[in-house]
């Protein structure tokens, strides 16, 4: 796949959290095609090492490790590590996320507080961290994947799932305002149901394609398509924004 809208990476570094598997990963492809050395990142040490060496064998252009994002230290380290080996860091994709459809009235504070924390609050300690180094040298990009759930009250997802979301769109456009004028821009896409769902999904699949305009589920890869746009240099005056990629199942 070319780089869309001229959205060329070369030269640029990122770093993709959640990136073992589904939408991460396709991001982290995505990157790496259009020319970014890229930073695998996932809980899953062995997963995230996988992709980096499917990307490049040679280690020249990509590196995999682990990242826990409900740990600040974790995003500090991160950070360290990125910038020894490749000098900055351009590009961050918090995408790293957490689903678990419990009954509401089941949900318990533990399994509550742990939602917030792997899709809310890593992407403050994300911004944050990230967003630092990105000042001190006048660019950076960084890319929030929230979801349909943060718009739509969350008709499929949970409601700690939907409220965690709806705080990391808030997230985006505090950052974006914060960060304005510095070279650092920051936006969110909002998937609606992607294909690497569908074992998930299976049980509402067919109901869910009825009620999509375009009549079928998006493939990561549009995802991801997404993501470099908003990672290029010709993103720069896109600030705060949410770019919905959800094939006009929800319209705003």
């Amino acid at each position: 796949m070319s780089a869309p809208f001229g959205s060329s990476l070369s030269g640029r570094v990122a770093l993709v959290t959640g990136a073992a598997r589904g939408i991460g990963e396709a991001i982290a492809r995505e990157l790496h095609q259009n020319g970014a050395k890229v930073a695998v990142t996932d809980v899953d040490e062995h997963g995230a090492q996988a992709v980096a060496a499917s990307l490049d064998a040679s280690g020249d252009s990509t590196m995999g490790f682990a990242l826990d994002v409900r740990k600040k230290e974790d995003f500090e380290s991160a950070l360290e590590r990125v910038t020894r080996q490749w000098s900055t860091l351009d590009i961050v994709v918090n995408n790293a996320g957490y689903a678990k459809r419990t009954p509401t009235d089941q949900i318990a504070p533990d399994e509550f507080d742990e939602i917030i924390a792997i899709n809310l609050r890593s992407v403050f300690f994300s911004c944050q961290v990230f967003s630092t180094h990105m000042k001190e040298k006048g660019h950076g990009r960084i890319i929030n994947i929230t979801s349909l759930a943060s718009h739509n009250g969350g008709t499929v997802a949970s409601p700690h799932y939907s409220a965690a979301k709806g705080g990391a769109t808030t997230l985006t456009r505090y950052f974006a305002r914060q960060l304005a004028g510095t070279g650092v821009t920051v936006n969110a896409v909002s998937p609606g149901p992607v294909a690497s769902a569908k074992e998930r999904l299976k049980n509402m699949l067919e109901d869910i394609k009825r009620q999509v305009p375009v009549g079928r589920i998006a493939d990561t890869s549009e995802i991801a398509a997404a993501v470099s746009l908003l990672a290029s240099d010709r993103a720069g005056y896109i600030v705060g924004a949410t770019i919905d990629v959800n094939g006009g199942l929800y319209m705003r």
